[in-house]
């Protein structure tokens, strides 16, 4: 098993911050594109290999993300219509997801096999999340996972907060 933080930077504009590993050292970087349409995210290890790169897929009543990993293989983030709590389908992939999004307290299974787990620290500046990831071989794409449900978590409450001031 493998722990990771995502701590996002505040103040970032490109959405560019670090992953931690357990043992405190650097795992992930992640550059998000800044005044590029569509959105897109690159992941890459500390010496600049790739790992994955997120785009978000244009023209779509709810946000859907196209990933792709570094070996090759696709997989898409697709949030659902609910009335009352989110709910994403990940298409492509063979992982469900099974937990409370709208807290990001979330399990991801491969046939009812717990993979990772994901949970978010509240009462922080910025959004923090701890991820153990109990297959490796499913942490590039959990981290992809956790960076694009992050994202829309955070356009959704940049327009809920500009509709109410409004």
């Amino acid at each position: 098993m493998v722990q990771y933080q995502i701590k996002q930077n505040f103040w970032s504009l490109g959405g560019k911050f670090k992953i931690i590993d357990n043992a405190g050292n650097l795992a992930y970087l992640v550059q998000g594109s800044f005044m590029k349409i569509p959105k897109q995210f690159t992941i890459t290890k500390p010496d600049g290999t790739l790992v994955s790169r997120i785009k978000k897929v244009m023209f779509q009543i709810f946000p859907k993300f196209d990933v792709t990993l570094a070996a090759g293989s696709r997989f898409q983030i697709r949030k659902e219509f609910t009335i009352f709590k989110p709910r994403y389908q990940i298409e492509h992939f063979g992982l469900e997801i099974q937990g409370n999004f709208w807290d990001m307290d979330f399990e991801l299974q491969h046939n009812g096999v717990p993979v990772a787990q994901i949970s978010q620290e509240w009462f922080k500046i910025n959004s923090t999340y701890n991820i153990d990831v109990y297959d490796d071989k499913y942490a590039d794409a959990v981290i992809s996972l956790v960076i694009a449900i992050d994202y829309v978590k955070a356009q959704q409450a940049a327009a809920s907060s500009a509709s109410s001031s409004n």
